[in-house]
């Protein structure tokens, strides 16, 4: 785990965007943690999210020529990473898709630039990859070509099959996931911290039981 890491996770525990305890997630699991950028809700939170995004963007060196940010959540998260992106100096188109196309004034189901040459996917968790898949076929649709996605947590859980969800659409799509922590990461703070520690073997116990092999 690096200082990044550490720092993000301090970061996301410090907004309740990491909790413990017993969630259902979306792909209908009973989750002994949660994570939710919903809940970076306020100007502040959403600037340092920003900023936490540009960096893992630049560090990784990934090639791209603009942003795509899933509905809903998707939406104020690539926003906020194309301001700090350019705050770094490097200024890039975005857009983001409604879940209903409109038939009236700016028709479709995307709103901001075209989707057009290589298009790096943001988002906020992976587990089953329902999200990122949606994302694909979208740009896909658009004639554009999916060059990486970005995510603030890779859940590391199984796919359809052994693999995990970002390993299959690696595998599938020829697209390299970068995200800014895993499970494993977590696992490992969580070993620093006194607090918290006694939650490690139920997380662990989950990851048995749904985590890629």
């Amino acid at each position: 785990m690096s200082d990044f890491q550490q720092k993000f996770i301090d970061f996301a525990i410090h907004y309740k965007v990491l909790c413990f305890g017993n969630f259902k997630t979306k792909a209908g699991r009973l989750s002994p943690y949660f994570f939710n950028t919903g809940l970076f809700n306020d100007g502040h939170a959403l600037r340092q999210l920003g900023q936490f995004y540009a960096q893992a963007i630049l560090d990784a060196k990934i090639p791209f020529d603009a942003l795509f940010g899933p509905a809903y959540k998707g939406i104020p998260l690539v926003s906020a990473i194309a301001i700090a992106l350019a705050e770094h100096g490097h200024n890039h188109p975005f857009s983001f898709n409604r879940k209903e196309a409109k038939d009236h004034g700016e028709e479709g189901n995307i709103v901001g630039a075209p989707l057009a040459g290589r298009i790096l996917i943001v988002d906020d968790v992976v587990s089953a990859g329902i999200s990122v898949q949606q994302s694909i076929d979208i740009i896909h649709a658009a004639h554009a070509t999916p060059c990486g996605i970005v995510v603030a947590l890779d859940r590391m859980e199984r796919g359809e099959r052994e693999l995990s969800a970002i390993q299959e659409i690696e595998s599938i799509h020829g697209i390299k996931a970068f995200p800014l922590i895993t499970l494993d990461d977590i696992i490992a703070y969580l070993h620093t911290r006194e607090d918290l520690a006694h939650y490690v073997t139920a997380i662990e116990a989950y990851r048995a039981q749904y985590g890629a092999r």
